[in-house]
């Protein structure tokens, strides 16, 4: 019950938490660390299985002479 303030894309205002008792602050500490951390991780997993072969950036798929009728 307590994750759904969190993962339903809210939060706490000033006043919730300094109100709010120390293990119920600890808890969603826990939780939201745990939950960043999963994020992280599918990140990475993601990102290191799309990793380009270069880092330069590539141009468009295009030959001048056939978008401007050039002819040579």
């Amino acid at each position: 019950m307590h994750d759904l303030v969190f993962h339903g894309g809210g939060g706490f205002i000033h006043s919730e938490v300094y109100n709010m008792p120390i293990w119920m602050r600890r808890f969603h500490i826990h939780k939201i660390n745990e939950h960043n951390t999963k994020q992280n991780e599918e990140y990475e997993k993601t990102n290191k299985n799309t990793s380009s072969p270069s880092n330069k950036p590539m141009g468009p798929n295009i030959s001048p002479s056939s978008t401007y009728n050039i002819k040579k």
